[in-house]
């Protein structure tokens, strides 16, 4: 077969730990540099990201089989959320605290962590790589990151862009390899400090536990989601259903925050049903290099034997299959996209993450009744509403238990606002401020002029 990239072992991940320790070396090029310095070379990567933006896309589509347009679309926004971290660089400041007389002085800074590890997925890796490689960088971390073993060739390229930008050797290493070996190594060892992780909920447990087991480091996690979007009555069908269908559908179904379980009040659902139906038969699947394309192809093999598996077992627990559900062609790994109606919160397909084109559709009642039905799962990383009643609106965007809520919009994100979890879908949050403060330490300093060795409360 076609050789992309060359596998790491562990002798690959010490030799990156390394380049990466000696990167921030006290006394470092690095190390010693100004914040505002570090934001210019964000900038100057940024440039190059953008420079480059046709050929990143064109890897991103080849790796991960999404439609060219969408491909372009995230290298632009990766672009900006480091062009965002290079702004942002020199703009995390501490504070004096007034403690005892005049003659004690006691201040906190943030403090780089130093070495921080990154694991990025591959549903949206170009996007996963600025989510972490911007704040780590922003903030004077060195970074050894590990591309997902299905899409390693964006990480790569970008690679090539850090030394044109002017980052010091041993600042950015970038380690293809499989989770059971270079993953591994990385998660227990001794000398990393920090790990930033993307991906499934069982393997975020593992992460953690090889933190516990190594030497306790600092873990954010963005896991898996389960998100709700509810539809209200009073809400415009035409812009709820594409709403919904876009977001549902966006990568092939594969975003860790797609509303996989949509709820329609009683008084819309049939016709809710319908126009999703009728949306979903008219998207082009195929060649995602054709402009006219919508929607790609699954992962790998593996991804679509999960997918199929799930469709299955739906129509064995009584959800009625609406449309798709079968495999497009015998080349490549296309789903039709497939819709199901009269779903229930009891049902596999309505309480575990799928990871594919599948929207399944549920029926309620009432406000409060709905509230508890999206709030009833482990997960919590994004949930959503369309309504045009305000009151609504703040009462569910306020009581839905998600990280993230969304109101008559979804998948709406920018570099500057946080995005992260609650309950098992993760911990920590990515972009904005909050993004940038996960890679530093709070350092308190105090010190007394009178040399006094007293505790004073």
């Amino acid at each position: 077969g076609l050789v992309t990239c060359n596998i790491a072992t562990q002798e690959d991940v010490d030799l990156a730990v390394k380049a990466a320790r000696a990167a921030f070396a006290r006394g470092s090029e690095w190390r010693t540099m100004d914040a505002s310095k570090r934001g210019r070379m964000l900038l100057k990567l940024a440039d190059l990201m953008e420079e480059n933006a046709d050929y990143l896309a064109s890897l991103e589509t080849v790796d991960n089989g999404k439609p060219f347009t969408l491909s372009l679309a995230d290298v632009m926004f990766a672009s900006a959320v480091i062009r965002y971290y290079g702004g942002y660089a020199d703009k995390v400041h501490g504070n004096t605290i007034p403690v005892g007389d005049k003659q004690c002085v006691t201040y906190y800074h943030h403090s780089t962590y130093s070495l921080s590890r990154s694991f990025i997925g591959w549903n949206v890796p170009i996007l996963m790589l600025s989510w972490k490689l911007g704040p780590a960088l922003a903030m004077g971390n060195v970074v050894v990151m590990k591309p997902a073993e299905q899409t390693p060739l964006t990480a790569l390229a970008v690679a090539n862009l850090v030394p044109k930008a002017g980052f010091p050797p041993g600042v950015v290493n970038i380690i293809p390899g499989y989770g059971e070996t270079a993953g591994a190594a990385i998660s227990g060892h001794p000398d990393i400090d920090k790990i930033a992780f993307t991906g499934s909920t069982e393997i975020g447990r593992l992460i953690l536990k090889a933190s516990g087991d190594s030497n306790i480091k600092k873990v954010s996690l963005e896991l898996g989601g389960k998100s709700p979007l509810i539809i209200f009555p009073d809400a415009d069908l035409d812009l709820a259903a594409t709403l919904a269908h876009e977001a549902v559908f966006w990568n092939q179904g594969q975003a860790c925050c797609a509303p996989t379980r949509t709820y329609v009040h009683a008084d819309v659902y049939d016709k809710f049903v319908a126009k999703s139906v009728e949306l979903a038969k008219k998207r082009i699947v195929g060649d995602p290099f054709d402009e006219r394309t919508s929607h790609g192809a699954q992962i790998d093999e593996t991804q679509f034997d999960r997918i199929m598996e799930y469709i299955g077992i739906g129509q064995e627990e009584g959800a009625k299959l609406r449309c798709g559900g079968r495999r497009l062609g015998s080349r490549g790994y296309f789903i039709e996209p497939t819709v199901f109606s009269d779903v229930k919160d009891h049902m596999k397909i309505a309480r575990e993450e799928i990871f594919g084109p599948v929207q399944s559709i549920f029926k309620f009642e009432t406000t409060e009744e709905v509230i508890a039905r999206a709030n009833d799962t482990m997960y919590g990383l994004a949930a959503g509403l369309v309504t045009n009643d305000l009151n609504t609106a703040n009462t569910v965007a306020h009581a839905l238990e998600a990280g993230v809520v969304w109101v008559n919009t979804f998948l709406s994100m920018s570099a500057q606002a946080p995005f992260g979890g609650y309950k098992m879908s993760g911990i920590g949050r990515e972009m904005g401020e909050d993004g940038a403060l996960e890679y530093t330490e709070v350092k308190t300093v105090s010190f007394d002029s009178a040399q006094r060795l007293l505790l004073r409360y």
